[in-house]
């Protein structure tokens, strides 16, 4: 049984086709379209998805939706009922928007199938709708290794839910609680980024990265004003603060006078205050995660727990469960936000619905196949790109590519690195990612403001072999997905005196041997790169440690910011081109920046200016 999960309308869109419960492809539109976070019905992720199972759309059983449009417009309705005769203007905008299409979802969704095959398949026959959150939770349950566990779920909101716990065994799962809108951890978050000037369903990486700059001196106002939290971690919110159930924003005038100010105006000077806000919601939001995990582990008894929804990319928050020692084991879906879903809306149909079989297997590896279930472009393809550019490469060999790449780290040059099939979720995991030297100060520098043209106070993640994980950090865990915060190992800590020093002047001081990846708490979002699920990055990684007794390299999203990460070989070409990244490798060919066309230099970066 061929099953189709989608995503779409929202942000975030993507497609999913799993065989019998396994996972064939999956993707997201954005690396089609490169229109970020796109949201349209995903026609291109739909294509390559059967493409890459050699099928026909006839194919296909089901198409399963991951969530319930008709319960969705049911709380717009309602909202807008509890808070009359306020926010008469938002909710006039939200009915043109769903009268003009999105009630009428089931439509939309056939006339996308469609598009996207030339056919005269009856998709109604075949089109099913999940539950958001069941989406959420089958995405984490599904794929996990476990054979039960309790499973978390938390994101802004779906149909009512925003928080939810489920219990999974076998080809089971139940939701057994629930907390509803308008009381969301993801809004609360969300509330603050808005705040703190940047953009809703993206900018929170941001505020992630700002948190240790500050100091959390706000976290008290945050808990005796916004946000009541139980013992049990369960939390509501007073609305009296917040505009996102009757307005077109996230905060009112009221938020605004608490935190002594109107929200930061986006791109103006970030100061103290901000960092320290930033730091104060964090620190909330890992108190309350951290009590609802006890709270779960306490009633449930399970010692598995699975992680979805967008609140699930919070890898700090995630690293502080792992500390805590919670539980015996955390799973985290590489894909938590709504792109994810797709892949749970049709993992749910396969084993819930369908009561399809789950295997489980032997170890603690997963069913996602480290999230490359992207397409992968052949050698033929990528040499014709790149004739078509009139670039300068040479072919080589897998062996001597991996070993001229790693040399090249070793001189301080920033690479471009494109291999196999691309990455699902929002992380570059070594298929399609930009890589560096840690052990080079500046690195973390010149990345941020020449590569990837974005604000210089964001880190950097480390991939590091998973056989010298605890040589390098204090948690011996797998985190192959980049989900997990750690500190690095005391030994490979520099001690610094930078008492004095404020905000982003933090920067200035080198905090390990590692400096490129270690965050001005000593933090680090960990990837463990493994052997089995990408033998190649592996290769590579490893012959750098036997260059330079480091087994860690720095590892960032190949694109740059406002942009989504690359997909094929035109969009590596063109970023490579259009920013100061040294060497490009794709597939087996290597590309060097200084022996490119220099009058074809200056048109790529053009474009990016233009962008």
């Amino acid at each position: 049984m061929y099953i189709l999960g989608i995503s779409a309308f929202y942000h975030d869109s993507a497609a999913c086709l799993i065989f019998n419960g396994e996972i064939i492809a999956a993707a997201q539109e954005e690396r089609f379209t490169r229109k970020k976070h796109d949201d349209d019905f995903p026609v291109n992720a739909v294509q390559y998805c059967v493409a890459e199972a050699n099928i026909a759309a006839s194919d296909i059983d089901y198409v399963v939706f991951y969530e319930k449009p008709l319960i969705k417009f049911e709380r717009l309705i309602e909202t807008y009922l509890a808070f009359v005769p306020h926010g008469f203007s938002s909710f006039r905008l939200a009915m043109s928007l769903w009268m003009e299409g999105k009630l009428f979802q089931k439509s939309l969704l056939v006339d996308g199938l469609r598009q996207a095959f030339e056919s005269r398949i009856n998709w109604k026959e075949k089109l099913r709708f999940s539950e958001h959150h069941l989406s959420h939770a089958a995405s984490a349950f599904f794929p996990s290794p476990f054979e039960r566990a309790a499973v978390l779920t938390l994101d802004g909101v779906g149909e009512w839910t925003t928080t939810s716990l489920a219990i999974g065994h076998g080809n089971q799962l139940n939701i057994i609680k629930e907390m509803h809108f308008p009381h969301s951890l993801g809004l609360l978050y969300s509330s603050f980024t808005y705040y703190l000037g940047f953009k809703v369903n993206s900018g929170e990486y941001k505020m992630m990265g700002l948190a240790p700059y500050g100091t959390p001196r706000y976290s008290r106002l945050i808990k005796e004003k916004l946000v009541t939290i139980g013992e049990d971690g369960s939390f509501h919110l007073d609305m009296r603060y917040f505009n996102y159930c009757s307005g077109l924003t996230m905060t009112n005038k009221r938020f605004h006078h608490l935190f002594g100010g109107p929200p930061r105006k986006p791109e103006s000077t970030i100061t103290q205050r901000e960092m320290d806000i930033a730091a104060s919601i964090q620190k909330v939001t890992e108190e309350i995660i951290t009590k609802l995990a006890h709270a779960i582990a306490q009633e449930t008894g399970e010692c598995n727990l699975c992680l979805a929804g967008g609140v699930a990319l919070n890898s700090v928050a995630n690293g502080v469960i792992l500390r805590e020692k919670i539980f015996d084991n955390i799973w985290i879906q590489p894909a938590s936000g709504d792109a994810g879903s797709a892949l749970g809306a049709a993992l749910a149909y396969w084993h819930i619905h369908h009561q399809g079989e789950r295997s489980c297997p032997s170890t603690l590896r997963d069913h996602m196949q480290g999230a490359y279930l992207g397409p992968a472009y052949s050698d033929h393809t990528i040499e014709q790109v790149l004739n078509k550019h009139d670039a300068r490469y040479k072919k080589l060999t897998e062996d001597e590519l991996i070993h001229k790449v790693a040399i090249l780290l070793t001189e301080g040059k920033v690479i471009g690195w494109m291999q196999g099939r691309m990455e699902f979720g929002p992380r570059a995991l070594g298929a399609r990612s930009i890589l560096a030297d840690p052990r080079a100060a500046s690195i973390q520098k010149t990345l941020n403001l020449k590569i990837k043209f974005r604000e210089s106070f964001r880190p950097f993640a480390p991939s590091v072999l998973r056989d010298h994980m605890a040589d390098w950090f204090m948690q011996d865990v797998d985190s192959p997905y980049m989900l997990l915060v750690d500190h690095i190992n005391t030994d490979k800590q520099y001690k610094v005196n930078d008492v004095e020093a404020t905000g982003i002047e933090k920067l200035h001081f080198s905090r390990s041997v590692i400096p490129a990846v270690t965050h001005v708490d000593y933090s680090a979002r960990i990837q463990t790169v493994h052997h089995d699920t990408n033998p190649k990055y592996y290769a590579l990684i490893k012959r750098f440690y036997e260059l330079t007794d480091c087994p860690v390299i720095v590892n960032t999203s190949f694109n740059i910011r406002g942009e989504p990460i690359v997909c094929s070989p035109e969009d590596a070409f063109r970023c490579f081109m259009g920013t100061e990244m040294d060497i490009l490798a794709i597939g087996n060919y290597l590309l060097i920046k200084d022996e490119q066309d220099i009058s074809q230099r200056s048109n790529y970066v053009s474009q990016y200016e233009l962008d």
